[in-house]
């Protein structure tokens, strides 16, 4: 009995490597989300505006997307904890060229290198993920390493308008880089699974013929578009719309990183009901919610609490989403997931544009409207492809 009830135990454990993993997603995370709460400190610095110093974010999306699109599908050859480990050094000196930069064009150009850096890390990390999954808990393995996207909101984000208020922006950088050093080095001396694919790596337009990637991958850029579109925006229509101080901003923040980062517990349900009847549940209760928040937008509490059960939901989707695209073709995973963060931030691109004309033209309601029939339509495209239709 009691060698029993010790494999059990070590059955419902996850891998340490996940932990690890989750830490890697914190850190990228907080680089691509830190610059928007400390860019007024960073243009003042400048003596620049807060919305040319944004460029600098402009330049990492494009530079993640293609990375992404190019340098992912090596991937599989290479070794995706060998492609992890050089990803985090490339991105510690590029935040530590960050922290360092003297204007607007060598800022855009660091973080430039560290959307590189990026677009490769992401898919290596998520293809890692689900290969160190225990058999029937791929979701919550995932689901685990996602919250690493919440400590980047809820620590991240939050500590980075301290740290640039008391100390200075350029301490922000430099300690996410310090956390970079630390990953590469505990990636340096940790051991693991080096296995690679016997075969040359394809062309992402390759992967495309795959069966199943692409609906996926619709579902991706609607899900995505929706996301973004809504969430950069969503801090403006605080400030401006709802005439709230600049803190409630973070508050909204950490509404949403809670969210995300308490529907860790619900994993579990993903594996029990599976991810291909999950997603399309998941994706239109997000629809539902942003319908919610059109009804909503005109009140702070109630947008609180809307922006809370959106994370939540927003996990589970997310969640459900990446465990059906690493399990379509274990031998090219990492060409998969690097079309996936290729669409994702090329959504950012689309998102933050096509919102920001409606945005600005209509408001926030129809923002939120617009978002909803996106991610309806994503919920369609993925029961289509459950179905085999797609």
């Amino acid at each position: 009995m009691p060698n029993i009830n010790q494999q059990i135990s070590e059955s419902n454990r996850l891998p340490a490597a996940a932990y690890l993993l989750t830490g890697c997603v914190a850190i990228v995370g907080s680089n691509s989300l830190v610059l928007g709460p400390i860019a007024p400190e960073v243009a003042h610095a400048f003596g620049s505006t807060t919305s040319t110093v944004m460029a600098a974010t402009a330049a990492f999306g494009l530079a993640t997307a293609t990375s992404a699109l190019l340098f992912a599908r090596h991937i599989d050859r290479l070794g995706a904890w060998r492609v992890l480990r050089a990803s985090m050094a490339v991105l510690a000196l590029a935040l530590l060229s960050s922290a360092a930069a003297t204007g607007v064009v060598m800022l855009s150009a660091a973080q430039a290198v560290a959307g590189l850096a990026t677009g490769v890390a992401l898919p290596a990390i998520y293809s890692n993920a689900a290969a160190i999954a225990p058999p029937g808990r791929e979701s919550r393995t995932i689901g685990a390493v996602l919250t690493g996207w919440t400590l980047s909101l809820v620590a991240g984000v939050s500590l980075s308008a301290v740290l640039a208020q008391y100390v200075q922006w350029r301490a922000v950088y430099a300690a996410v880089a310090v956390l970079a050093a630390v990953a590469f080095a505990i990636l340096s001396y940790s051991k693991h699974p080096r296995a690679v694919a016997a075969e040359s790596a394809p062309m992402p337009t390759e992967a495309l013929k795959i069966p199943g990637v692409t609906p996926l991958l619709i579902v991706c850029g609607a899900f995505m578009s929706a996301f973004y579109g809504i969430y950069g925006f969503l801090g403006d229509h605080l400030h401006n719309g709802l005439g709230r101080p600049l803190s409630a901003n973070g508050f909204a923040a950490l509404a949403y990183g809670l969210g995300f980062g308490l529907a860790a517990f619900l994993d579990k349900f993903v594996d029990r009901v599976g991810p291909r009847r999950t997603m399309p549940i998941a994706l239109c209760a997000v629809g539902a919610i942003y319908l919610c928040m059109a009804l909503t937008g005109a009140g702070f509490v109630g947008l609180l609490a809307t922006v809370f059960v959106w994370g939540l939901v927003n996990h589970i989707a997310f969640n459900a989403l990446i465990v059906r695209l690493t399990a379509i073709d274990p031998a090219r995973r990492g060409t998969i997931m690097g079309l996936n963060s290729a669409v994702t931030y090329l959504a950012v691109f689309a998102g933050t544009t096509g919102f920001g004309a409606v945005y600005t033209s209509f408001g926030f309601i129809a923002s939120a409207i617009l978002a909803a029939g996106l991610t309806f339509v994503s919920a369609m495209v993925g029961a289509f492809a459950r179905k085999g239709q797609l």
